[in-house]
């Protein structure tokens, strides 16, 4: 009889601890196996702009290093490009142009013009001389004293001093009056297209200098000193801390509370603090994106979204690339 008690007591006293094992692998089962907060993760990103040069050369020096902070205006790097200053060269025949010009201006020396006077007033004696001539023999030749012959020789000399007057008297015009209006334009057109290609190898030679657009910081630089580097390679990155925001890419049954112009708290853990940030931008990422489907039989995927928050406030310390935290 009290074998039989004792047996019963034990496997009450079994029964009860395999209950209490039971109870307690179901509880902790419920804890450890429910569904947490789902965790959003997002990057910081920056605006930047590349540095780069209208005309080929060689890297002559660098004025800044990466991660150094710099103003509009400064200067970046210095390019050496030997062939743009031999074009300056020979684009300053300007000079030579410029000549020309003054010359079509000014027209005939002061001595060329009292030459082609001379020639004229030589001319006007001739004329004067064969218009007497011409008036003797006439009279003559109507009195019967002198023969045709004689008149004819007399009215051909005296037709050809004419005519050497005229062309001396051209010929001062033509130099006191200086260039022609045409030529005169010709020259001015020469000039100005001498001071355009002047110009436009001055503009080459000044994109030697690369500036900083705007403020900002060097996030990197490509080529080193000596590098040849081609039109329009890029030779640094700029970034521009004050145009800084959050990039995540979430689930689409993540997005309640994720609509545009909304505000919400992320955690950043490089600073071990909270921010709040503003939704400005959503946009799906397309089918090349990460899909998830909700059931093994497929009724539907959830498509991902790419979703841009800016900080409401300036938050001193976050660098582009640092986590940001959302727990939904």
């Amino acid at each position: 009889m009290l074998d039989t008690k004792s047996q019963n007591s034990n496997m009450l006293l079994a029964f009860l601890t395999l209950t209490g094992v039971i109870a307690i692998v179901a509880l902790v089962g419920f804890f450890m196996l429910r569904k947490g907060p789902e965790i959003v993760q997002g990057q910081a990103e920056v605006t930047e702009y590349r540095v780069s040069s209208k005309v080929p050369g060689r890297i002559l020096e660098f004025r800044v290093k990466e991660g150094q902070s710099v103003q509009a205006g400064d200067t970046l790097a210095i390019l050496e490009a030997p062939d743009v200053q031999a074009k300056l060269e020979q684009a300053r025949a300007e000079s030579a142009a410029q000549a020309q010009n003054e010359k079509a201006l000014k027209g005939a020396r002061r001595e060329q013009i009292q030459a082609a006077y001379e020639m004229w007033q030589k001319a006007l004696a001739g004329l004067e001389i064969a218009e007497k001539s011409y008036t003797r023999v006439k009279n003559l030749h109507d009195q019967g004293v002198m023969s045709t012959q004689k008149l004819d020789e007399v009215t051909a000399q005296r037709n050809a001093a004419r005519a050497t007057e005229k062309a001396a008297k051209a010929q001062y015009d033509m130099a006191k009056n200086g260039a022609e209006r045409e030529d005169k334009a010709a020259a001015a057109a020469l000039v100005e297209r001498a001071k355009g290609a002047v110009a436009e190898v001055e503009s080459y030679i000044k994109e030697t200098y690369l500036i900083a657009q705007t403020a900002g910081e060097v996030s990197e630089i490509f080529p080193k000193v000596g590098e040849l580097v081609g039109t329009g390679a890029p030779i640094m990155n700029i970034a521009i801390l004050d145009d800084m925001w959050v990039t995540f890419n979430v689930r689409e049954d993540l997005l309640q509370g994720l609509g545009m112009n909304t505000e919400f708290e992320a955690f950043i853990p490089a600073l071990d603090k909270n921010i709040r940030l503003k939704v400005y931008y959503m946009k799906d990422l397309g089918t090349y994106a990460a899909w998830k489907a909700t059931k093994t039989t497929g009724q539907f995927d959830l498509k991902t979204f790419e979703v841009k928050a800016a900080p409401q406030e300036k938050v001193e310390g976050l660098r582009p690339g640092m986590s940001v935290v959302l727990k939904k």
